[in-house]
This record gives structure tokens, sequence and C-alpha cells, in this order.
């Protein structure tokens, strides 16, 4: 049981509860500052809101200067203006912070340019002194910002068809008749043989007799036109690649995307998206799991989980499905996302069924069963690593409740975090040498502190459950000084989770399972290029175009790291100049 004074919500005897270490008391007195001051700003922000409130309530309702009322000093405010507002006294000199500069920078190089040329007219360039025309003698150039917005624009496909006139029974197109452009599909000429005006000239081919005429097929040939995302479908790559980072990277739902299309003088119903990004799901779906198979090959995986609205087919009620992320290691750089109907086990389990490695979570119980040892081997196949920001989480939450071995904890915690601030940059030996020599001490310490403290606090308390928590997963706590690959927490993967707490905010729900299985899907993709700093319309527009026509043994060129790599590598290399390629092909000549 903690024992506080009312007055300083401190127990009497603090003094003697502080540490004898001098690096953990130099590491609490940042936890306590941080602590005053944020105490502070809250008091002083529900101080200005009762002020607020009782001003509202007894105070006057206006704040406009009564030019009728008296004036207590009259002769002080003669020949001045009495409407002008009392100065306000000087700040205390405080140290400014330094602020990114906020001035006009120079335009990046890789904006294209529009040159604009502004010129006088032959009758203003007459001298008004002697009548000459004048003369151009330089020009004064400066830069301006400007935007076009983005517009949708019809691309017409024009599939050409060629005929043999030997072989068929098509018009030979003469001298005053032009051939054929094939704007629309017309019909196939029938196999009966039609009656022909004779060729203007001897030199052109005798058409074949009836008996010897090909199949149609055969006869008449067409360009071959690309393969489109959508079979027969109206949306090109780029507007489906512009539908995909509207709503998953930027968040736009589709109502606004449907209003949005509409002012641009096309009405498309929400439904025709809604089909097209499921289109595109089904379409990207073999480098999805492409994407997922190469994330399984990590080491050591982070994943989460966040909530998702879903709206029942039947019954239109509103359900809480889940979302999942895993991210691969550095050798595998991609965010894979999984959608489930609920939070049951049967999520990771499934996703994970294949997957040996350590894997960053939080302590939740459906992830426990992964952890159990292999009855035939007796060694786990996942190995759990649990978060230690969690952990310092509940420490912090705390504070209200027990300020002293809060921030105790607290300091404990920084001096653990600094270690990996420091080690930001180091080899992999390095960092492990480092968490062997300096981190397993101070959790050593840290875990000896915790089992001191159990029996002085309740266990229901903030600060009981906070150290209940840590002692209960402090093997897995503990494991990151394991290896040097392993993360001390598991943040990079709830950071993550805030596209998705946004997006739902917008989106608000999944209409459908087949719906939160796309938006899974392609989160997946977005997120990926993020994380890899990769344009994503640049990438989806190009992969949706290719992806129809790659065969499935090339889908690995189409990675989000490899096709940036690729991409790199063409810009790298220079194009020779045509000087020089005439130069080698005539040595190669000779």
């Amino acid at each position: 049981m903690s024992l506080a004074d009312p007055a300083t919500g401190l127990p009497p005897n603090a003094a003697e509860q502080l540490p004898d270490d001098v690096g953990t008391l130099k590491r609490m007195v940042p936890e306590l500052l941080a602590s005053c001051h944020e105490h502070r700003r809250d008091n002083e922000a529900l101080r200005h809101r009762i002020e607020m409130l009782l001003r509202r309530l007894y105070g006057p309702r206006g704040e406009r200067f009564d030019p009728n009322q008296l004036l207590l000093f009259a002769e002080m405010t003669a020949g001045q203006d009495t409407t002008t507002a009392p100065t306000e006294p000087a700040a205390e000199m405080t140290p400014k912070r330094r602020c990114r500069p906020h001035g006009r920078r120079r335009m990046p190089e890789n904006l294209p340019r529009e040159p604009m040329h502004h010129e006088l007219s032959e009758a203003e360039r007459v001298c008004l002194g002697c009548g000459r025309r004048r003369i151009d003698i330089g020009v004064d150039k400066s830069e301006q910002l400007d935007y076009r917005p983005a517009s949708l624009f019809v691309v017409e496909h024009f599939v050409h068809k060629y005929a043999c006139p030997c072989c068929s029974r098509w018009p030979v197109p003469g001298q005053g008749q032009q051939a054929h452009t094939a704007q629309e599909s017309e019909p196939m000429p029938s196999r009966q043989p039609v009656p022909q005006p004779p060729p203007p000239s001897d030199s052109l081919p005798v058409p074949m007799p009836p008996s010897q005429l090909l199949d149609p097929s055969q006869v008449v040939i067409a360009a071959t036109k690309p393969a489109m995302p959508i079979a027969k479908g109206l949306p090109g790559p780029g507007l489906l690649a512009h539908l995909i980072v509207s709503k998953y990277t930027d968040h736009m739902p589709l109502h606004r995307l449907e209003r949005s299309y509409e002012r641009q003088g096309l009405f498309l119903h929400r439904s025709t998206l809604c089909d097209w990004l499921g289109a595109c799901a089904d379409l990207l779906r073999p480098l999805y799991e492409l994407m997922v198979s190469a994330v399984l090959q990590s080491r050591a995986l982070h994943t989460d989980d966040t909530t998702v609205k879903m709206q029942e087919l039947v019954t239109h009620l509103l359900s809480t499905a889940r979302l999942w992320v895993y991210l691969g290691d550095a050798a595998h750089p991609y965010n894979v996302f999984d959608f489930t109907v609920n939070r049951k086990r049967d999520g990771p389990e499934r996703f994970l069924a294949n997957y040996q490695g350590y894997l960053h979570a939080d302590a939740f119980s459906g992830y426990d069963g992964l952890y159990l040892p292999d009855p035939r081997t007796a060694t786990a196949r996942i190995i759990e690593v649990a978060c230690n920001a969690h952990a310092r989480r509940k420490f912090y939450e705390a504070r209200g409740n027990d300020a002293l071995r809060s921030h105790q904890a607290l300091a404990y915690y920084r001096q653990l975090y600094e270690l990996e601030r420091a080690a930001k940059d180091f080899s992999d030996a390095q960092r492990l040498q480092m968490r062997q020599d300096l981190a397993v001490p101070i959790l050593g310490q840290f875990r000896e502190w915790l089992e001191a403290q159990r029996p002085e606090v309740l266990p229901k308390s903030p600060l009981g459950e906070a150290s209940a928590y840590a002692l209960n997963n402090w093997a897995a706590l503990l494991r990151y000084t394991e290896a040097s690959f392993l993360a001390i927490d598991n943040n990079v993967a709830e950071r993550e989770m805030k596209r998705i707490a946004i997006g739902r905010k917008n989106w608000l729900t999944v209409g459908s399972p087949r719906g939160g299985l796309t938006a899974a899907l392609l989160f997946s993709f977005t997120s990926t290029c993020q994380r890899l700093g990769v344009e994503p319309w640049a990438y989806l527009q190009d992969v949706l175009t290719r992806l129809p026509t790659t065969p499935a043994g090339q889908l690995g060129d189409l990675l989000p790291d490899r096709w940036q790599a690729a991409r790199s590598e063409m810009k790298a290399t220079p194009s020779a100049p045509a000087g020089e390629k005439r130069a080698s092909t005539a040595d190669s000549d000779t």
C-alpha cells in the first residue's frame, strides 16, 4: 500500500526510498521536470476554461469600449486616442526557440518549367524621341509557382485492320480512293463472291477464284491492342492509380471522389468506383501474395491490429472487424495488411502458419498460441518479443497515483532509450555488444527494483498493474538484447496503424468482407510505397499498365523495392549522344 501526503503527493519517507544510483537519480530529474511542465500546462488550460466559463455566466457579454464611461485619469489621456488597447506587459526574457526558415525558397529543379516571354509590340517599341525602333538589350527573369488541377481525359484507341487485296473481296483503293480507317469495327466480308470493278492497272495481283478463298480470320488481321487493367472496362491505369492513392493514401472517401469527378463534367457513381477498386485488388493479388511470401521470410516481424467498422450484407448492421499489419525486416521491406471479421486468434495463426522467427507484438492473448513449443521438436517456431513502449506507457499513466515510484521506473526506461538512440548508427556487432554490456545490467537493476516495490503497492492500483505487466512479460521484454536486429519496442507497427485511424474517420466503414480484403490489399501497396519513399501514383500507374501482360515468373520485378531500383538505375545511366553512337557503329563496321 502506498501512503502519500495529500499536500505534496509524496510518501512521508520519500527521501529514504530514492535510489542510491546517481545515474538513475539524474534520469529521474528530467522525468520530474517533464511531469511538472505538463501539470502546469494542464492547470493553465483548466484555469483559462474556468475564467471563460465564469465570464460567460457572470461577466459582461460585450467587449466593446463605452465612450460614455468616465475616465479615472482624464488629464493623462488628453490628446491621445483612448480607443487603442492597452499595451501588454513585456514578455519574460526567455530564449527563443530556433524556428525553421519560412521565407521564399528556391524552386525545385525537378519541376517542369514553362517559359512565358513578355514583349512589346512593334508599335510600342518606337522611340518617342527619334522615332527609331528600340532593340532588345536583355531580360529580367523571375519565377512564379502555379498549379494546374488534375483533370480527366479520354484516350481513343484506333485498332487498324489490314486485308490482302488478292485473297479477299475487299475493293482495292485506287488513286482517288483512300484506305479504310478503322474507327469502328466493321463486319467481316461475306464468303460469297461479290462482283468487283476491274482493277485500274494490270500490275495489281489477280484475285483468287472463289473456290480458293481463305478463311476471313486468315485474310484480315488487326493490330494488337494492349491489355487493359480491367478487360473491356472504362478506366485507364492512370485513373485507377489516382483512385487508389486518393482513398488509401489521402483518405478521400468515394462520395467525395464522386463529387470531384462530377465537377470535371463526368458523373461516376460511387458503386462504380467501388467495383473498380475491387477489380484492381483482383489484378494486384498475385503481386500481393508475392509480397506476403517475402515478408514471411523475415528474421523478425512487427505486427499490430486496429478496429474498423464493417456493414453486414444482410442486416446492414455494423460490426467490429480488424485490420492487421505485418512489417518485414530490412531485407524484405514490405508492409502487408490482413483483414478479419473479428479479433480471434484464427487471423494471426492463419497468416503466420508458415512463419519461423521473432515476432514483435503487444501482450494480446491471441498471440499466445503462436509461442507454444512444437511437440515434435520441443522448440517454439515463433519467439515473442514484447514492446517496452507498452510497459513504459503504463508507468507513465500511473504518475498521478504514485509519482515517486512512477518517475523512478521512467528513469530506468530513459536510460535504455538513450542507449538505443546512441547506437542508431552502430553496426550489428557493436549494437549487440552495447546491449549486453550496458542495457542488460540496467534491466537487471530495474527488475530488482520492481520485485522490491511489489509488496508495497496495491495490486489493482495503476502502479501495481504496471509492475505486474512488466514482470509477467519480463522475458519477452528482455529479448531484444539477444539479437542486434530486434527493436526495443513495437512503435513502428503502431505508427502504421495511424493510417487506418485517419482513414476510418473519413470513409467510416467497409461495406463487406470483400471490401475489407480489398482495403487490406491496397493498403499494403500504398503503405509499402510510403515506407520506401516511392511515389505511389507513378508506381501503381506503371504496375497496372504492365501487370496484365507480365508473366508469372517476372512478377518479382514489379515489387516496389525492385521497381524503385530499376527506375533509379535507368535515371543514373546516361544516354550517349548521337555522334558518339555513330562513331562506335563506324568503328565496329571497320
